[in-house]
């Protein structure tokens, strides 16, 4: 016959009964709360195991964490909303324009006081062919292929603590320290292009921000285009 024995599995719930059954086992057996509490908590060498206390500062922390966390979700749903209503006054602004000139000018100069940014540029690859006023002031103008070779296969790029480009913004671009680029398909026969917002923040934008509100401003951009140039979609 076979001497090995088999464990008993002893549950959460045979504990507590055992506990309820011996009230007084915790009180007669004190290494047994020494060994449910913390190294860094335990009490030196003949003092009082205080499981109490620890229990106490243990439901002290965890509602710190708790109040730590709402605060955090409070002030992330703040910032979206202010997000939202930003992108909601840009979109209402850029229907506002009365001229091509206009909107070009909402674009590269009001858009980034509503979005409270540094700077706001319009960058389009150097065929002037189909796009009307491209020495427009405000519009940036670049070698064809420099945006395939920023963007790569990227609507949305956003980039923390880095210099400005100039060929994107020129003289500010030493203000420059994170940016967005969003790429703006204007029509299927026009060059490309993107806007480009920089901020001095290094950390205004970086990689894993939310990118759905500002790609709706982009898509309203392209539409507005096509509007204002009589282009097709």
């Amino acid at each position: 016959m076979s001497d090995v024995l088999e464990k008993s599995v002893v549950s959460k719930n045979d504990i507590l009964q055992f506990l309820q059954d011996n009230p007084t086992f915790l009180r007669d057996n004190p290494d047994v709360l020494e060994a449910l509490i913390p190294e860094k908590e335990r009490p030196t060498r003949g003092g009082v195991a205080d499981f109490q206390s620890y229990v106490i500062e243990k439901l002290k922390a965890d509602k710190m964490q708790v109040i730590a966390s709402t605060r955090e979700l409070v002030e992330n749903a703040r910032n979206n909303m202010n997000n939202q209503q930003r992108i909601h006054n840009a979109v209402l602004r850029l229907l506002e324009a009365h001229s091509f000139d206009e909107f070009i000018q909402c674009i590269t100069m009001d858009l980034s006081s509503i979005l409270d940014v540094d700077i706001s540029v319009l960058v389009v690859e150097s065929n002037e062919e189909h796009i009307p006023h491209v020495h427009q002031n405000g519009l940036r103008i670049i070698p064809e292929g420099t945006i395939e070779k920023w963007m790569g296969d990227k609507n949305v790029l956003l980039q923390d603590n880095i210099s400005g480009i100039e060929p994107i913004y020129g003289g500010g671009a030493t203000l420059v320290a994170s940016q967005i680029l969003l790429r703006v398909d204007i029509a299927k026969n026009t060059p490309p292009a993107i806007l480009a917002f920089g901020s001095r923040d290094p950390n205004m934008f970086h990689d894993g921000q939310a990118t759905d509100q500002i790609l709706f401003l982009a898509r309203v951009i392209e539409r507005a285009f096509r509007t204002w140039l009589h282009l097709p979609s």
